[in-house]
């Protein structure tokens, strides 16, 4: 049985429709990136190399600010940290144009960051979902969130492939400082006070420590939160790395990896819609469920089937990745102290996305070690035993204390 959702349309929310576009234009500048130096390569401004030394610069300076990031939103108000950690992103991505072919240095620099300020406006976005959409409409605003991203993510690259037919990478570049300038200036404020104007002294690392501590009230949190580390750390880094080579080796074609990669996109598009409007009686075992389906792809790698069923295993698990991430994010801005949100949000962030790069360095040499079957089966064991060990602690059958 399932409950369907009531609540009217949160773009009829005027603040909503300014976070969403702000949310939008901050997740097209920060896709949009790669793909732009990957055009620089191309036209020879800086060298493959140097495009793997920015990047690394960039995802550094993402994890390093999504922990003082999280204490600052919850210090401060979340609209300020939203302002000045996208326009720093803004006003660094052009000296990262100007260092092209000069100073490797200088870019590294402006790359660490532009990848801080796309850290730190990340809990102070999630945080102020809840400040600006009533709880009965969040996780409908959550999956149009989620909606926008994942058509970042498919249209990106075209996009950027598109414009560089008129435009060189130092101009493409240009544009994704004026998408920072967007995020930085359309959202609106938040409805709440600084949620610790009165604990403002305490020390970050003591501030970052409660959120922890706030954490651990909830069991639900942690065993979901261990859950998606893991699919993420095993299941998505192998998966990264080995669909390039299935597609090559066992299918001798590149369009398989282009159509299973679309097919996971367009699949959390479809997930992002029906979760939108779906309400499962026991949300947090049906959320639960669908991360549990990515394991399906490693399974898929790892059987010769054919094509067109591996394509349609990645439709599944894109699905099921969003069942997944709009009832969490909504979980837990109705769940979490709202004083502590931003912080509990940047320890899901630093732990389930920013430690991904940790993954994906251990698990070539772990193939190299024991071949790619064995990986991909004990990455498809994960996939499915992480989320049935969450479902179960009790209270994750609904994501709430009181399940």
């Amino acid at each position: 049985m399932t409950e369907k959702a009531t609540a009217p349309s949160v773009f009829r929310n005027i603040a909503f429709l300014r976070l969403w576009t702000g949310t939008t234009a901050s997740g097209f500048a920060m896709w949009a990136m790669p793909f732009v130096l990957g055009l620089a390569v191309l036209e020879r401004s800086i060298t493959a190399v140097e495009l793997g030394v920015v990047l690394a610069a960039r995802t550094a300076g993402f994890v390093a600010a999504v922990p003082v990031a999280g204490v600052l939103a919850d210090r401060h108000p979340r609209r300020a940290v939203v302002f000045w950690s996208c326009l720093v992103a803004a006003v660094m991505t052009p000296v990262i144009a100007f260092g092209m072919g000069r100073a490797l240095l200088l870019m590294a620099v402006a790359a660490t960051i532009v990848g801080a300020g796309q850290g730190a406006c990340r809990p102070a976005f999630q945080a102020l979902v809840a400040e600006v959409v009533p709880e009965a409409g969040r996780q409908q605003a959550n999956a149009a969130t989620t909606l926008a991203i994942r058509v970042t993510t498919l249209v990106a690259p075209s996009l950027t492939a598109l414009a560089a037919l008129l435009l060189d990478a130092r101009a493409l570049l240009a544009i994704t400082a004026v998408l920072w300038l967007c995020a930085a200036l359309v959202p609106p404020k938040g409805t709440g006070k600084p949620p610790q104007t009165g604990e403002a002294r305490a020390g970050f690392v003591a501030d970052f420590l409660d959120g922890i501590r706030e954490a651990r009230r909830h069991p639900w949190l942690l065993g979901g939160l261990g859950a998606l580390t893991a699919m993420i750390a095993f299941g998505y880094s192998a998966t990264a790395v080995l669909l390039p080579v299935v597609s090559r080796d066992r299918y001798d074609t590149e369009a398989v990896l282009a159509a299973a990669t679309t097919a996971y996109t367009l699949g959390a598009l479809g997930g992002a819609v029906l979760i939108a409007r779906w309400r499962p009686r026991a949300a947090g075992w049906a959320s639960l469920a669908g991360l549990a389906c990515y394991g399906l792809i490693p399974l898929g790698l790892l059987a010769p089937v054919h094509p067109f069923v591996l394509i349609a295993v990645y439709a599944v698990a894109g699905i099921g990745i969003e069942l997944f991430n709009v009832p969490w994010f909504t979980a837990i801005q109705r769940e979490v102290e709202p004083g502590k949100l931003a912080r509990v949000s940047s320890l899901d962030f630093l732990l389930s996305y920013g430690l991904a790069p940790v993954g994906l360095a251990f698990i070539a040499p772990a193939i190299d070690r024991f071949g790619a079957s064995a990986v991909l089966g004990v990455c498809a064991v994960i996939c499915f035993a992480a989320p049935a060990a969450a479902a179960l602690i009790p209270s994750s059958r609904g994501f709430t204390r009181s399940s």
